[in-house]
């Protein structure tokens, strides 16, 4: 089908899912994005780009810190399936704003193998240019998308013709859907969440940050779950706001764990984000709160806010078949452990067999606790108290007539034992259970024994209750079910009763339920006391609280769970709520019809009226010690036949005529009014604890008692008891009363005295004598608490005196109103209208008497005072009665005379204490006074008087002067009233509107404020703080009074900021209010702002020069009152300061508000003020003020300076730019201060949208808008306006209007700044930039003709800004180096032009170090090598562009980079480039340095201080060649330059350390590899060219192949290099080398050198490497060669980059000698390395090789053995011919075959010794052959000893001086000797054995010469000698037990030894002692098979002597220590003396 291509790229969304049939079709998914490029002819297909999401797996690839790139398929798909949402135009409106789409997330996206993938060629991210400002947004509220490609022309593509390459475009800024206008959380969270897992996600997966990506995914759904309800919408409004508040809480926790920045989206703007046109104050708070805080601080929490509980029993589950009684109620417990009863009680009866469904609907079983106060719930701050929730279950019981009841046991258990037949039932304990809503039991016999089990009690006590002997027999036990008659089965069975007990109690703690909001599921564990001890688990876990043992007694102490009910469930929920009813109106889906029951007592003050009277019943003392009262007798004692098991009490009201109040008492809050109330039943001490409301008319109150009767179930009462109500005249008092319990007889029946006169209860006491809480008698009492919850009666005398003033004596007046203050606060509340009534009667009667008016006065003042106590919400009903109540007209004068008599004498003590607290009521009195002046008025009018108001005005101006000089007294006893005053004057003004116009008010309120003038210390906060309070009064909201008071506040608040050197914490906290006050009249400002904008600029930059440290705590911005409320910060502290972020807040309302700055009219000198402004504003965009991650705020400042330095400009433009003919008054610094403010402004990265992630871009974009293209505007008019005219000439020549001039000043400063701007991704500023660029390099050749300083300057740039930013298109793509040459166009014309040519000098030394950058710092590191390259490269050129100190940041991030990979030798390599830059001169100095931070130093000091570190790292990595080198080097500096031999003697010290490890160690030599680079997939600098590269000493080819392989994954890995090197791809050649040995080496002169030493000294500094081509070692061995191929690095090793390129390749042809030495010492490696193998493993096969290796060797005849290589030396003519001389080579073969034998000697003799049958017999075979083959080696290495005497065996010291080494010498280190190839070379004869001149003993054959020369042998023997004892002295320092290689040293005293050496003891030369040696010594030898050891040890060891037997001995002593004998001696010495 033919396709054509569409006019504009559309975007479309998937609607329908599509699957696919073809390969070519896209399948599509509801909700994927798709770029649609072409369709067919017909429209129904379409093609175009799936932009996916990005796959995680692509994290494993990603560059730290950067997005995944989005996944892009392409393929076709059906119309049908998709919806076009925007098409991508280049329309005339359009051409913009392309660039803001840029998004790096889009670059080079890849094909997916799931889908078809879009071809590589089309994998390019376009970006359009952008060149003009931006424009509107769209009606849909989306931003621009912007074209992204420019568009084919449309034509038909016919099919099979080629698709045009489509790229893939760009995502879009925004994408904003059509619901975001009205939720945009909606796109917001999709906007969160998609970058959290482009960005975030692998990352914390791949770091391992499980608990963090834990918190995140949770985040992720919480937040995915909110976007759903907000789409769905089918929340209430309140739910909404809820769920917005939370969703911006969560989006900001999102976005700190992700580690960005905080957005800021306000929850009551619909969760939008706030842009550069909301508040800044607003924004600013926002900001703080979110980025600082990890939830929103919380309102403060007013005491008097009210709390309800919601309880709903859902289930409740028990296993009893009577009805059961549950009783709620909430029990408060303080932290001294009182517990208070805080709720009446909540009643549900659950009835013995009710239906489950009846159940669920029955509203009886939930209610609403009711006005709960912060306090109860333990939420106030000082709150300390907890709330609980108790449950008390009762359940009815049978009572037995005429039989005690047993306690015993638990419930339903018989007392008796089991059956012995029969053992108890494991089931017998639980036979039924109630289900969860009671429904009916099905058990097969009624639960339950004789009593419950909630109360059981120790049996002893008395008789058992006969019961079956098991609970299963056939009976069925009695239980409280059985109603029938009980099986007989002793006699008739007693009539029974049922009668209710205390089963168990359930208890709950409810603090935590009550604060939070959600509903909440409890379970209640019911607990019973239990009569024995019982296993149960006192733990919450097992529903366990203390609370129960508080409130439930246990006679043994102990509880278990209730097997009658057992738990219960509960469903609860807080509310917060004034007023219940109101509340229940408006939860209707929760609380319609629910029950209340109300709080006992009063939460606050009442609003509604109330007489509840609760009475509580707590106890009966009734022990057997009681005696009862009796009427008109004496008591009496309780009759012994009351046994007190079932005590019960029956209560009625009754008046005193003995008549009962009916329906009076409420047991519980839901339960009908009753007459006569019966309790539970109790055992004797047990308690009741029931609390009872009674509801009694006020009539019957004082008249009325409570009468009480106690029984004992089932018999009739026997006692009595009442209480009064009232009592002398006022309520009886609340607390706990004793009443006195009476006989019940003829006489106590009733009320009142009967016929006969006598009698009745009410004439006898009713409580004891005594004190009636403590009764100390033996009297029966009961024991009652009374609590009146009244607003009717009072229980205070004083009060209801003062109520009925009237009827007292007049005298007693003034001592009532004296005592008033001694009244409890809750008297007077309760009855607050008819206190104040009196007050006010009495001061209407007694007006004009001043100390009635003074008392009442003062009386009022200590009422009103209560509405200051949180407890009471007072002040509302103070206003209720001012308003409604309140009517006494003429007490208005009498209440300001008292008010002026106090302010007339505030100093006097008791006046002023007076005064204060009158001050905090004045309100409520003047409230008082205008409603009485109201009414006065009304009366006055009504009889005619009219003009009073004038001096009632002048009466109430009077207070306010005496108010006024007070404040402008300093007496200090008047600070207390003088801060009352100014806290609580903005509450008064209210209060005079009804007296007062609104401008009289605001003259009160002026001079109120200028009388403040003078105030200091705290004062003066509280005077700011009244100032915010006066803008907040809508008295003065109308325009007139808002302009008076922001004019006058500049005069107030202008002493207390600005400039000032002494910044104290009061001056802060003075400037924060400052700010504050400006927040709340900021709208209102105009002329103001001139005066303003000097003190907030003085006022940062004086905080700014202090020193800000980190706060833990955060204050919150803008407060209202003082002191500040502030929160703990979580976390670390945080950097900022609350004032300067205040500050920049306001400067940046002020500068933007419509009225604009107004500077020209401000006071300061201008210049200074605009330098000042700039300053603060640069401060503020460096992130000075508040940290710059506090994106929103941050954003919206850059776009407030936008402003303002467009309003600066014009400032600068009209008054600071000076005619050129006045050039000198141009003020240069001003204006480099607004350049370099606006420069920092537009090239700010946060403004680089390019950059950004996606919900950044988004934000950034909403907040400010393209600030950068107003910046490019503002840029390109103010640097033209200080350019001059040019000629027509440089018109012509440059195309510049304008230029030089003033601009000249700005060269070498500003070219910095402008440099960046050019690598800007934003089009217009960089076209900008680059113009002004253009008349820099203009100006600057002009000038000198020369670019360098431009040069410099641009270099030094560039740098700084790869430090620290992102790269992006226009770096990579160098695009203002072009564009720089095209703005020099014109110059190219003209050959030759000098400037051009310096220019292209310029832009090329520019563009390579941009290139080199660019490698450097680019996120994509191809391999480790390639960016040290890069590296090295950049830090050579900018040595060469002599930028040092940039080169040495680079040199030393080198060295932490290689530290940091542990490549410590090429870290100290990196840093000797930095020390090379200096001299050892120790008198130059060279200047400090930031990075590193190194101070000014001595370039002496400075590179010694460099060669420390260096060395350090050289010693770690083990590189001692490079360490020995720069020690010497400082060795050489210390001894000629600077004499300073303490250094020194430690450098030398440091020498010797090295060369001691190097003796000691077992240094490795690095493995080298040869890697050839072939294929054209490599690129230039890599292609075909040949490299060697270091590996560690123990890495095999196969770990360096893969770890190349790993670099290089596209690689092909070869082993030989047969590739052509034009192929396609890349392959990698890859062999192993060796360092190439140099066979001249003098090491080859010398036998006995250890290998490790030898390695040493031929590989350190390896810079030639060979491999072997040819070798040839058959034949005669005159014909022998080899062929190497010799390959020379570039430089030797180690290298930074431990790799080298080979620059050299020539092959070199061994002769015969070379050929000989280098096999003969590789055979010797080969050896040593299997026999330490062996040493280490006794393998078999190791062995056998070793054994066939020696035999090999020792074989004189076999080709293959090196010992042919003797015929290359020449043989002396005949045996008395001195030896020939030899030449170097000769003699190097002569050593290596000595090393050689020594080798094969040491391993036989390890042979001997071992167990293993191989090797011995390997020695037994090898032995003789080897004394044979190598008797020429031996006799060298084991001369024969001239004759000793033997007397020296005894007196030689050397047996004293050596033994204490020997014996320090661990077994382990003699056995190894003979193993470690590094130590086991004898030593050489010239050193062993000193040689004297007169007795010339065995001659050094391979010294050569003659006799006549055997002066200067001696003197070489000597010379060996003593470098041997150096080395010796070196290996003798440490003696530890584990170093293998470790040799003992001895040493012969000097010549004279040797004439007294042993004759006898002279060994042959293969070491074995001769038979001829005296018997004595050969006993002694034989005793072990040690002497061999010993002997052939001997040439293991160094030794300085010669070998007689005095070294044997020592020797032999030595090794007796440590070695047992292995073998038994037979078969050793049997072989000894054959040979």
């Amino acid at each position: 089908m033919p396709w054509q291509p569409l006019p504009r790229i559309a975007f479309a969304v998937a609607t329908y899912p599509f699957e696919t049939k073809n390969e070519n079709e896209l399948p599509l998914e509801i909700g994927d994005d798709l770029y649609i490029i072409e369709e067919t002819t017909d429209g129904q297909w379409l093609r175009g780009y799936l932009l996916a999401p990005p796959s995680l797996l692509a994290g494993l690839t990603s560059v730290k810190g950067q997005a995944l790139e989005a996944r892009v398929f392409s393929g076709i798909f059906p119309r049908s399936c998709v919806e076009i949402r925007e098409v991508l135009g280049d329309d005339d409106n359009s051409d913009n704003s392309s660039n803001y789409q840029g998004d790096d997330d889009a670059q080079h996206v890849g094909s997916d193998s799931g889908k078809s993938g879009v071809a590589s060629s089309t994998r390019k991210s376009y970006l359009r240019d952008a060149d003009g400002a931006s424009r509107p947004p769209r009606t849909n509220g989306t931003i621009p998308g912007g074209a992204i490609i420019r568009i084919p022309e449309l034509k038909i593509r016919e099919p099979g013709a080629p698709k045009p390459a489509a790229p893939v475009p760009m995502l879009r800024l925004g994408d904003e859907t059509p619901t975001s206008t009205m939720e945009p959380l909606i796109d917001e969270i999709a906007s969160c969440l998609r970058e959290w897992h482009s960005t975030n996600f692998h990352e914390l997966l791949l770091t391992r940050q499980y608990a963090k990506l834990d918190k995140v995914s949770q985040l992720i759904q919480t937040l995915d779950l909110s976007r759903r309800q907000f789409l769905h919408n089918l929340l209430t409004t309140r739910e909404y706001n809820a769920l917005r508040e939370k969703t911006v809480w969560d989006l900001v926790r999102g976005n700190k764990l992700c580690g960005g920045e905080v957005i800021v989206r306000d929850p009551n703007e619909r969760g939008r984000v706030l842009t550069g046109d909301d508040s800044v104050v607003e924004v600013t708070k926002l900001q703080s709160v979110m980025s600082l805080l990890d939830e929103p601080p919380l309102p403060h929490v007013e005491m008097s806010a009210l709390h309800h509980l919601m309880v709903d029993i859902r289930s409740f589950a028990g296993s009893s078949n009577e009805p059961t009684t549950l009783v709620l109620y909430l029990v408060s417990k303080s932290v001294g452990g009182t517990l208070t009863t805080l709720s009446e009680s909540y009643v549900i009866e659950v009835p013995s067999g009710g239906s489950m469904g009846y159940l669920t609907r029955n509203p009886q079983m939930r209610t609403l606790f009711t006005d709960l106060t912060s306090a109860d719930i333990g939420d106030g701050p000082s709150a300390d108290s907890e709330l609980y929730l108790i449950v008390k279950v009762r359940s009815a019981q049978q009572i037995v007539l005429g039989k005690p009841v047993s306690r015993s046991g638990s419930f339903g258990q018989p007392n008796t034992p089991f059956s012995k037949d029969k053992p108890p039932s494991s089931s017998g304990n639980k036979p039924s259970r109630r289900s969860l809503m009671w429904g009916t039991t099905r058990s097969a016999f009624s639960r339950g024994g004789t009593k419950l089990d909630a109360l059981s009690e120790q049996p002893e006590d008395r008789p058992r209750t006969e019961t079956m002997d098991s609970r299963d027999g056939g009976i069925p036990p009695s239980t409280a079910g059985s109603r029938g008659p009980r099986p007989s089965i002793d006699g008739p069975q007693p009539t029974m009763m049922l009668a209710e007990r205390m089963v168990g109690m359930g208890v709950l703690s409810l603090n935590p339920i009550m604060k939070q909001d959600e509903e909440s599921e409890h379970v209640v564990t019911v607990w019973s006391p239990s009569a024995r001890f019982t296993a149960e688990k006192y733990d919450s876990a097992e529903g366990w609280d203390g609370m129960v043992r508080d409130l439930l007694e246990s006679k043994s102490g102990h509880y278990e769970k209730s097997r009658r009910a057992e738990r219960l469930q509960i469903h609860l929920k807080a509310f917060n709520s004034p007023d219940a009813d109101g509340l229940v109106k408006a939860t209707p889906t929760l609380l319609s019809g629910i029950s209340k029951t109300n709080k006992m007592g009063f939460s606050g003050a009442p609003t509604k009226p109330r007489s509840d009277i609760y009475v509580t019943l707590t106890e009966a003392l009734l022990a057997r010690q009681n005696l009862l009262s009796r009427f008109g007798a004496s008591a009496t004692a309780i009759s012994s036949n009351m046994h007190c098991g079932n005590l019960m009490v029956s209560l009625e009201v009754r008046r005193h005529t003995g008549e009962r109040i009916e329906d009076c008492i409420y047991p519980s809050s839901n339960s009908d009014a009753l007459t006569t109330w019966r309790s539970f039943a109790v055992e004797r001490g047990e308690h009741w604890d029931q609390t009872l409301r009674l509801s009694l008319l006020p009539a019957d109150v004082s008249t009325a008692h409570v009468v009480l009767t106690v029984s004992d179930l089932p018999s009739t009462p026997f006692a009595i008891a009442y209480m009064p109500l009232w009592d002398q005249q006022a309520f009886l008092g609340d607390g706990l009363h004793s009443l006195l319990l009476y006989k019940l007889d003829e006489y106590t029946q009733t009320a009142q005295a009967g016929p006969t006169g006598r009698g009745g209860y009410l004439t006898l006491p009713w409580s004891p004598r005594s004190d009636s809480s403590d009764v100390t008698g033996p009297l029966a009492t009961l024991r009652l608490e009374t609590y009146l919850c009244s607003t009717r009666f009072s229980q205070d005398r004083i009060v209801l005196g003062l109520l009925k003033w009237k009827e007292g004596p007049r005298d007693e007046i003034p001592t009532l109103l004296k005592q008033l203050i001694f009244v409890p606060e809750i008297e007077v509340v309760k009855l607050l209208s008819d206190v104040l009534d009196s007050l006010f009667g009495i001061l209407v009667e007694y007006q004009g008497n001043d100390e009635y008016e003074d008392l009442v006065f003062t009386a009022l003042v200590r009422v009103l005072g209560i509405v200051h106590d949180r407890r009471f919400n007072l002040g509302p009903l103070v206003d209720h009665y001012a308003e409604n109540k309140f009517n006494y007209p003429f007490a208005t004068p009498c209440l300001v005379r008292s008010f002026t008599r106090l302010l007339t004498k505030p100093t006097e003590s008791e006046t002023a204490r007076k005064l204060r607290a009158t001050l905090k009521v004045v309100r409520h009195i003047l409230k008082f006074i205008t409603h009485a002046r109201g009414q006065q008025k009304v009366k006055e009018a009504g009889i005619g008087i009219t003009g009073s108001t004038a001096g009632f005005t002048r009466h109430l101006q009077s207070i306010f002067k005496a108010l006024d000089s007070m404040m402008r007294s300093t007496a200090p006893v008047l600070v207390g009233s003088q801060t009352l005053a100014v806290q609580h004057f903005h509450t008064w003004l209210p209060e005079l509107t009804g007296l007062l116009t609104a401008e009289e008010i605001l003259h009160i309120a002026i001079d109120f404020m200028d009388s403040c003038a003078l105030v200091k210390g705290k004062l003066v906060l509280y005077k700011l703080v009244l100032i915010i309070n006066y803008s907040k009064l809508d008295l003065f909201a109308g325009p007139e009074q808002r302009s008076a008071l922001c004019a006058n506040t500049v005069r107030w608040i202008a002493p207390h900021w600005g400039r000032t050197e002494d910044v104290t914490e009061q001056w802060k906290e003075q400037v924060r209010l400052c700010c504050a006050v400006l927040a709340s009249q900021v709208d209102h400002l105009n002329s103001e702002i001139p005066d303003y904008i000097p003190k907030i600029v003085g006022s940062y930059l004086s905080i700014q020069a202090t020193e800000l440290k980190p706060k833990t705590r955060f204050s919150l911005l803008f407060p209202t009152t003082y002191p500040f409320p502030n929160k703990p910060i979580p976390g670390e502290a945080v950097q900022f300061d609350e004032a300067l972020i205040e500050l920049s807040a306001i400067l940046s309302a002020l500068s933007n508000s419509p009225n604009g700055m107004q500077l020209e009219l401000a006071a300061e000198d201008l210049t200074n003020l605009l330098k000042n402004t700039l300053d603060v504003h640069m401060s503020i965009l460096q992130g000075e003020a508040f940290p710059s991650s506090w994106l929103s705020v941050y954003i919206y400042h850059h776009k407030s300076t936008m402003r303002t330095l467009q309003y600066l400009a014009s400032i600068l433009l009209e008054s600071f730019l000076p005619h050129p003919d006045e050039a000198e008054d141009f003020d240069t610094e001003l204006w480099r201060m607004f350049f370099t403010t606006l420069l920092k402004l537009v090239g700010s990265g946060h403004l680089a949208l390019e950059t950004f992630s996606e919900q950044k871009r988004r934000a950034v974009w909403k907040i400010a808008g393209d600030v950068r293209e107003h910046g490019a505007e503002l840029l390109r008019r103010t640097w033209e306006a200080i350019g001059w005219e040019t000629s027509p000439d440089e018109r012509s020549r440059y195309g510049l209007t304008k230029m030089g001039g003033y601009q000249v000043q700005y060269v070498p400063t500003l070219v910095g700044p402008i440099v960046e701007l050019c690598l800007s991704v934003h089009e217009g500023l960089r076209r900008m930039a680059v113009e002004v660029l253009q008349t820099m390099i203009v100006s600057e050749w002009t000038l000198s003709e020369d670019l360098s300083v431009i040069q410099t300057e641009m270099i030094d740039c560039l740098d700084g800004f790869f430090k620290d930013k992102t790269m992006t298109e226009s770096i990579l793509q160098k695009l203002f180096i072009s564009e720089l040459l095209e703005r020099f166009e014109p110059l190219a014309q003209v050959e030759g032009d000098p400037l051009y040519s310096a220019l292209r000098g310029l832009i090329g030394t520019i563009a390579e170090f941009l290139d080199l950058l660019v490698a450097v710092h680019s996120g994509d590191i191809t391999s480790e090598a390639s960016h040290l390259i890069n590296r090295l490269q950049l830090m050579e050129f900018l040595r060469d562009m002599q930028k040092e100190e940039i080169f040495i940041r680079y040199v030393h991030q080198l060295a932490t980079l290689q530290f940091d990979a542990r490549n410590h030798t090429e870290a100290g390599l990196a840093l000797r480039l930095h020390a090379e830059l200096y001299d050892w001169d120790p008198s130059k100095i060279t200047p400090a340095l930031q990075d590193p931070d190194l101070s000014e130093q001595t370039h002496f000091e400075r590179k010694e201080r460099i060669y420390f570190d260096m060395i350090k790292h050289f010693e770690d990595g083990e590189a001692w060649s490079s360490a020995l080198a720069a020690y010497k080097e400082l060795q050489a500096q210390y001894e000629n330059n600077i004499f300073d031999f303490a250094k020194l003697a430690r450098t030398e010290r440091a020498i010797a350390t090295i060369y001691e490890k190097l003796a000691k160690g077992e240094k490795l030599v690095p493995k080298y590899f040869k890697v050839v680079y072939k294929g054209l997939g490599f690129p230039m600098n890599l292609r075909d060219k040949t490299f060697v590269y270091e590996g560690s000493p123990t890495e095999r080819t196969s770990a360096f192949t893969d770890r190349m392989q790993e670099q290089y994954p596209a690689a092909q890995i070869l082993t030989s290099s047969d590739v052509d090197s034009e192929v396609e791809g890349q392959y990698l050649v890859i062999s192993a080398l060796s360092p190439h040995r140099d066979l001249n080496h003098q090491v080859f002169q010398r036998a006995r050198v250890p290998q490790p030493i030898r390695d040493y000294l031929l590989s350190a500094h390896a810079q030639m490497f060979s491999v072997s081509s040819k070798r040839n070692t058959n034949g005669p061995v005159d014909t022998h060669y080899a062929e190497k191929t010799v390959y020379t690095t570039a430089e030797p090793f180690p290298t930074i980059l431990r790799r080298s390129e080979i620059v050299e390749m020539h092959t070199v042809r061994l002769n015969a000698k070379e050929t000989a030495l280098e096999r003969i010492v590789r055979k010797t490696q080969e050896m040593t390395a299997v026999e330490k193998r062996l040493a280490e493993d006794d393998e078999e096969e190791i062995a056998q090789l070793m054994v066939d290796a020696i035999s090999i060797s020792v074989n004189p005849v076999s080709d293959s053995s090196v010992a042919c290589y003797r015929q290359l030396l020449p043989a002396p003519q005949s045996e008395d011919d001195e030896e020939p001389e030899l030449d170097q080579q000769e003699n190097a073969i002569k050593m290596a075959l000595v090393d050689h034998a020594v080798m094969i000697k040491r391993c036989l003799t390890s042979f001997a010794r071992s167990s293993n049958p191989t090797l011995l017999k390997g020695y037994e075979d090898s032995y003789r052959h080897f004394l044979s083959t190598f008797a020429p080696e031996i006799a060298i290495f084991a001369p024969a000893q001239p004759p000793r005497d033997i007397a020296s065996i005894t007196s030689s010291p050397t047996w004293q001086r050596s033994s204490p080494v020997a014996e320090n010498l661990s077994p382990e280190a003699k056995i190894n000797a003979s193993i470690a190839n590094a130590n086991g070379i004898v030593e050489e004869a010239s050193a062993a054995q000193p040689i004297s001149m007169k007795q010339r003993g065995t001659r050094l054959s391979f010294l050569g010469g003659k006799r006549k020369e055997s002066q200067q042998s001696n003197g070489d023997a000597s010379s060996l000698k003593q470098t041997k004892g150096d080395s010796d002295s070196n290996s003798q320092v440490s003696k530890g037990k584990d170093n293998p290689n470790r040799r003992s040293i001895f040493r012969t005293q000097s010549n004279d030894t040797n004439a007294s050496a042993n004759p006898y003891a002279q060994p042959y030369p293969n070491g074995i002692v001769d038979p001829t040696v005296p018997d004595w010594s050969m006993d002694r030898s034989r005793k072990s098979k040690e002497i061999v050891d010993v002997l052939e040890r001997d040439f293991d060891r160094p030794n300085d002597g010669g070998m007689g037997f005095n070294s044997v001995r020592k020797r032999l002593s030595m090794l007796k220590l440590g070695k047992k004998p292995s073998k038994p001696n037979g078969f050793f010495m049997g072989g000894v003396n054959e040979e």
